[in-house]
């Protein structure tokens, strides 16, 4: 007798996907994680939107993340104005300004460096010239897989229009939608672009 197994339904299955690439990632040496770092920072320099943005939005990497401290203190280096998501009383989803790698701190395990400057209202995004997201696994429609907690879909609603919005992967976390596509929710924020270490590709807005 033939046994038919319902489908999994889009969040169980982002939470096994999770899991998976995890996994995955947890398997990279720290030196290739530092060299992809270090790609990752060049080939996002390279866009023409960062080259005349005055303020960028950067999540703050944790351990086998794609890395953005190198990024992070480029901007800086520049002039530019960084946003790094900073959570205030009863986790309240806000912003700090980047003021050096001195002032990133790890407020409690698992959670991603924050800065120490002053606790911006969530609506600081709206200075935002190009808003570069944290992803588990883009593809080509632009759906995004995030860690779970749906912080950067709440976000996400404060960036102006027309600012690009994109993200930083390992190359082998973007897939095509026409063969592996990513399961997706209603309030699932699309983005324009994904980077990997390899280079750039634009999705379609």
């Amino acid at each position: 007798m033939t046994v038919h197994t319902a489908p999994m339904q889009p969040d169980e299955a982002k939470v096994a996907l999770r899991a998976s690439i995890r996994r995955q990632r947890q398997q990279r040496a720290e030196r290739r994680l530092a060299e992809h770092a270090d790609a990752l920072c060049s080939q996002v320099l390279e866009l023409d939107a960062i080259k005349e943005a005055r303020c960028v939005s950067v999540y703050a990497s944790r351990p086998h993340e794609p890395g953005t401290i190198p990024l992070i203190e480029a901007l800086h280096a520049r002039g530019v104005r960084v946003l790094i998501p900073l959570l205030g009383d009863g986790l309240q989803r806000g912003w700090g300004v980047y003021a050096g790698a001195a002032d990133l701190i790890e407020r409690a395990p698992g959670r991603p460096p924050e800065p120490s400057t002053e606790f911006l209202a969530a609506d600081a995004l709206d200075e935002a010239d190009v808003v570069i997201v944290p992803a588990l696994a883009v593809d080509s429609t632009g759906t995004r897989l995030g860690q779970g907690g749906g912080w950067y879909d709440r976000a996400l609603a404060d960036v102006r229009p027309g600012v690009p919005i994109i993200a930083l992967t390992f190359a082998g976390e973007v897939r095509d939608d026409a063969e592996e596509p990513l399961p997706r929710e209603e309030h699932d924020v699309r983005v324009h672009g994904v980077i990997t270490p390899e280079g750039y590709t634009p999705l379609p807005r």
